[in-house]
């Protein structure tokens, strides 16, 4: 069948989500896997996914019925409920005009065996292409030493908007212009 870019739509998949979540968390990969392959920063409870889902469905990638990547939809009224990224939504609410509208992106995660594959393109395209009449711009977030991941955004299309550190982390704040 091929992989099937879609929004979440059950509870199963919601849990799928926090599976492959907590495969890639720092503490669960090697230092030369984290280097190598990235990894996620966030751990989300099943709460939390699903009252961000309601308000902004996230995008899944599927191969047959197993959710095989995510890019996670976060919208600004949740900015209070993950400790991590109140510093992120503070840099946001200084830096950005009050007028454009944004979404940010939570977190996108690959599971290992459809890496480079161009999933990671076609999880942010699937999300451009279901937010884009919404939101002006898409915002998120990549740990400076995540080199993987924050050249996989530059290459999308994201660009800088700030970089700053925060809890002895360096950030950078990228955001990609839809309009």
């Amino acid at each position: 069948m091929g992989l099937l870019y879609t929004v979440v739509t059950s509870e199963t998949e919601l849990h799928q989500i926090i599976a492959l979540q907590q495969k890639n968390l720092p503490i669960s990969v090697s230092q030369e896997e984290k280097e190598k392959e990235g990894f996620v920063t966030v751990q989300h409870t099943i709460e939390i996914l699903r009252k961000m889902n309601e308000k902004q469905p996230h995008i899944i990638a599927k191969d047959e019925n197993n959710v095989v990547g995510y890019a996670l939809s976060m919208s600004k009224e949740f900015k209070d409920e993950i400790e991590i990224l109140k510093p992120m939504f503070s840099k946001i609410d200084k830096n950005l005009d009050s007028t454009t509208s944004y979404i940010t992106m939570g977190q996108i995660c690959i599971d290992k065996s459809y890496r480079k594959q161009g999933m990671f393109r076609g999880l942010y395209y699937k999300m451009r292409d279901e937010l884009k009449d919404t939101y002006d711009i898409l915002i998120t977030e990549v740990a400076a030493n995540n080199t993987r991941s924050l050249n996989a955004h530059y290459a999308v299309g994201f660009t800088d908007l700030l970089v700053y550190e925060a809890n002895g982390v360096t950030w950078h704040l990228v955001e990609w212009n839809w309009k």
